[in-house]
């Protein structure tokens, strides 16, 4: 039996306001500020954050529950509102000076990102200083923060995948949207040139998967930190792909009982294919759901144990996202094909979820050919492959 959610019956209240700036949100390539208004006066924002700051810390199956719903509004909002979440989650790893840097003065602020290691980087004392264009940071335009990622060489020589947060004040936003999915989600670049980064707002990714971190320990009596970053971090890309499918299932049904032949005037909604396609559809969007539900469950069993999987659990975690994603993109092909010509108009719904449904799957996350891989590996003992991120 699910635990009681505090945060989804007050997300219901505001959904058809967020659902009815959709197109705007695609219009303006970007979130827009009253959706972001509404999420924050229901606290959405503060899910993952350490209550020390205000924050609620939910579980992960009660968050994934409300961005699968939030998704069915508007996934471009459900893509950048989840990562800014997830987000706290992982600046919660860091040193408590970071932390009280982000929130101490203001616990409502978040941070967007762009982790691939891209950033160039020069060691000076104390820190380094950080230039870059960094690209893909959903919902940069809300956020008073940036998580962003670069190599740094270390004692022995080598290089260390590491993560840098860096204030708003130090990068600016090049407004280079222009996406066929997720047009809302504001993903833009974000551009560095010589910040100062501070030691104490740099962590190693491989300490944040390990318990290693700066910030590991600093909340004792939490069900949320005893975790590795990942697993959090990107478990909105899947769910925005549960919420996707799940909504265009529920529009197919609407507009297919309805729907008539142009030149014969046959019901569509009674014809066998529709019948089949929309049966099929149902059946594997729900085995998405059992799929995604078990890790969320899983994560949150030992993140409330404070235990750390093992690596072939993590694995698992990782490739059964990728693999649900895959079904619901799946899904919802499986329906488009049967849509009929009027689903291609931009004012209709289905498009866009189809769009957006296919973005879910870019990420490389979700990257089914790259997941595959992963946990083939794990499953015939060989050792990870290190260019399969």
């Amino acid at each position: 039996m699910k635990k009681p959610n505090p945060l989804l019956e007050d997300l219901k209240a505001v959904l058809p306001a967020i659902a009815a700036n959709a197109f705007a949100a695609e219009k303006d390539r970007s979130v827009p500020a009253e959706n972001i208004a509404l999420l924050k006066s229901i606290g959405l924002h503060h899910a993952l954050q350490p209550r020390k700051y205000g924050g609620l810390e939910i579980s992960l199956p009660q968050f994934a529950d409300c961005i699968a719903l939030l998704a069915a509004s508007c996934a471009s909002t459900a893509w950048a509102m989840s990562l800014l979440c997830t987000h706290s989650h992982q600046l919660a790893m860091f040193s408590s000076t970071l932390q009280d840097e982000v929130w101490g003065d203001d616990p409502d602020a978040t941070a967007s990102s762009s982790i691939a290691p891209f950033g160039r980087t020069e060691e000076v004392d104390g820190g380094v200083t950080f230039s870059g264009e960094m690209g893909w940071s959903s919902g940069c335009d809300h956020a008073e923060w940036a998580i962003m990622g670069f190599r740094r060489k270390n004692a022995e020589g080598s290089q260390d995948y590491c993560f840098a947060v860096l204030p708003r004040s130090d990068y600016a936003i090049r407004d280079d949207w222009y996406a066929v999915g997720m047009r809302g989600s504001g993903s833009k670049t974000l551009i560095v040139k010589d910040a100062f980064v501070p030691d104490h707002r740099i962590q190693k990714a491989k300490d944040m998967m390990e318990g290693k971190s700066a910030g590991f320990g600093l909340y004792p009596d939490s069900k949320l930190f005893f975790a590795p970053y990942r697993p959090y971090f990107a478990s909105g890309f899947s769910t925005v792909s549960l919420g996707i499918a799940e909504r265009m299932l529920e529009v197919f049904r609407e507009k297919t009982k309805t729907r008539v032949r142009a030149y014969t005037g046959a019901a569509v909604g009674a014809a066998t294919p529709a019948l089949m396609r929309l049966a099929e559809s149902t059946h594997q969007v729900a085995a998405a759901r059992a799929l995604l539900e078990k890790s969320w469950n899983e994560i949150a069993w030992y993140s409330e144990q404070h235990q750390y999987p093992s690596r072939e659990t993590l694995a698992f975690w990782r490739t059964n996202q990728g693999y649900a994603t895959k079904m619901c993109i799946q899904a919802v092909d499986r329906l488009m094909e049967a849509a009929g010509g009027g689903a291609w108009f931009e004012s209709n719904e289905l498009q866009r979820l189809f769009r957006d449904s296919h973005l879910t799957g870019a990420h490389a996350y979700t990257d089914y050919d790259v997941c595959a891989q992963i946990l083939g590996r794990e499953l015939m003992g060989l050792e990870p492959d290190p260019s399969m991120v």
